[in-house]
């Protein structure tokens, strides 16, 4: 299973997220959910980098499934919208096949 925790500050902007763990939803290569969310978290991070002047420290090991992203400037309105609708789109992953494959929780940070 994928767990994905979103972390959000006091305003209940959402500053970051990690995942780890794999959907074990098919064989490795063939598995349309980690293939889904692969795509919209590199995607996420990708648009942050290149469309933001935010900055973010990342840390990842692509074997253990672990990626943890964290905006450590005040974030912007851009970076705000980019990391909602990764939500949006992790939510839609989780309602179409369920929290077997993966599960998200929001966290409060500092």
């Amino acid at each position: 299973m994928i767990k994905v925790s979103i972390y959000k500050n006091a305003d209940n902007l959402i500053t970051g997220f990690s995942l780890s763990g794999h959907a074990d939803y098919s064989e490795y290569g063939s598995d349309v959910v980690c293939a889904a969310v692969s795509a919209l978290v590199i995607n996420t991070i990708n648009s942050i980098e290149n469309f933001t002047s935010d900055k973010f420290r990342l840390e990842q090991d692509e074997k253990k499934g672990f990626i943890e992203f964290h905006v450590v400037s005040p974030i912007s309105k851009q970076a705000n919208l980019l990391l909602n609708s990764l939500v949006l789109g992790l939510q839609g992953i989780e309602e179409e096949y369920t929290d077997k494959y993966i599960r998200i929780a929001s966290v409060q940070s500092q």
